[in-house]
């Protein structure tokens, strides 16, 4: 991820001076050394995701370039490749991600590497070996070497029994995607490796993410994605829910802050394994006149439609108390700064007009 959305965040990161070692005649980490100031060596697993492109950013910037290690089984774009150490692995190859985490001395790993909701639906028995095998191969190697472990959850763990404004932490969960299920797998497995053999596991319980530098990808929460590309580029927005269906959100910015973060607060302070986290909620039709300040021409149609029923089973409101009380989590943005912050991104001519509009 590159501009906008990671401006400020990195900003709010206290620089670390590193060295930048040649490895293999690739500007990289040479496995096995740490920086002088003996910071946490992470491994990203399905780091060319939303998530893990710019929270790789955001921790090089913290800990030292060398110190983060991207990976995934794509192959990444040039400025990944220049940006700092990136490894192909596949999370199925246990054997593989045994030597990266040996050869590479790591510390903590964050596990981003899953089949999404839509994907998944569409190839379940893949999605199982993807998003649960996968799963076990870390939590077994974090055990094995004892490291911190990040998995995140998602709004859609909850299910249709869930209560839905707020949903607390600890509730009936029940979802009704591969992907929820593996998600709600996944944070029970953690608890019960943190329990039964002492790992330090951790997760945060997503709201829809929110993003000016990824293109929207069809999921139920990517309306609000796309409503931005679709005002500049045909002033003309097909909205899939209902105007009045209420969903929690969070901007990128805040979402990798959430992980650095919480992977920092010292383990005494946490209560709990598993935490939501959000920052906003709102529906179509109020984001739709908070883009009309930008755009007062646009117009908008709704045609519901498969995804309805899914938004239907999903929170309306996360509570998110416990995470503010433990360990300190605070959004810095609410609807109308994440519609100036994506405008600004996507269009600079908007930097102007904000002047313009009335807070």
């Amino acid at each position: 991820m590159s501009g906008l959305p990671l401006r400020n965040l990195l900003r709010s990161c206290v620089p670390r001076a590193c060295s930048v070692r040649q490895y293999n005649g690739v500007t990289g980490a040479a496995p096995g050394v740490k920086d002088k100031n003996d910071h946490p060596r992470v491994l990203i697993t399905g780091s060319l995701g939303q998530l893990g492109t710019g929270l790789a950013k955001v921790m090089r910037q913290r800990y030292g370039q060398n110190n983060v290690i991207m990976s995934d089984i794509l192959k990444p774009p040039q400025e990944i490749l220049e940006s700092g150490p990136y490894v192909f692995a596949d999370i199925l190859d246990f054997k593989k991600l045994q030597e990266l985490i040996v050869n590479y001395n790591i510390d903590w790993i964050i596990h981003f590497s899953a089949l999404l909701s839509a994907i998944g639906e569409n190839n379940v028995p893949l999605a199982m070996r993807v998003n649960i095998e996968g799963l076990h191969n870390v939590l077994e190697l974090a055990k094995q070497y004892r490291l911190k472990i990040f998995v995140p959850s998602t709004i859609g763990a909850f299910g249709p029994d869930s209560p839905r404004d707020p949903t607390p932490d600890l509730c009936i969960q029940r979802p009704r995607t591969i992907y929820g299920v593996s998600k709600v797998h996944a944070e029970l497995m953690g608890e019960y490796y943190y329990h039964k053999f002492g790992m330090d596991f951790r997760s945060l319980r997503f709201p829809g993410i929110i993003s000016a530098d990824t293109n929207p990808g069809g999921g139920t929460t990517d309306y609000a994605v796309k409503i931005f590309h679709d005002a500049l580029k045909s002033g003309h927005f097909k909205c899939y829910l209902r105007e009045d269906t209420m969903l929690p959100m969070m901007f990128i910015d805040d979402c990798l802050r959430s992980v650095v973060e919480f992977m920092e607060t010292p383990e005494s302070k946490l209560k709990m394994r598993t935490y939501n986290v959000t920052a906003m909620s709102f529906t179509p039709d109020e984001i739709v006149e908070e883009v009309r300040k930008y755009v007062p021409e646009l117009k908008v149609t709704y045609e519901i439609d498969g995804r309805q029923a899914i938004a239907d089973t999903w929170p309306k409101r996360f509570d998110d108390s416990n995470a503010r009380a433990d360990w300190g989590w605070k959004h810095t943005m609410d609807l109308p700064q994440m519609c100036k912050a994506m405008f600004e991104f996507l269009d600079p001519s908007h930097q102007k007009q904000k002047q313009r509009i009335k807070a």
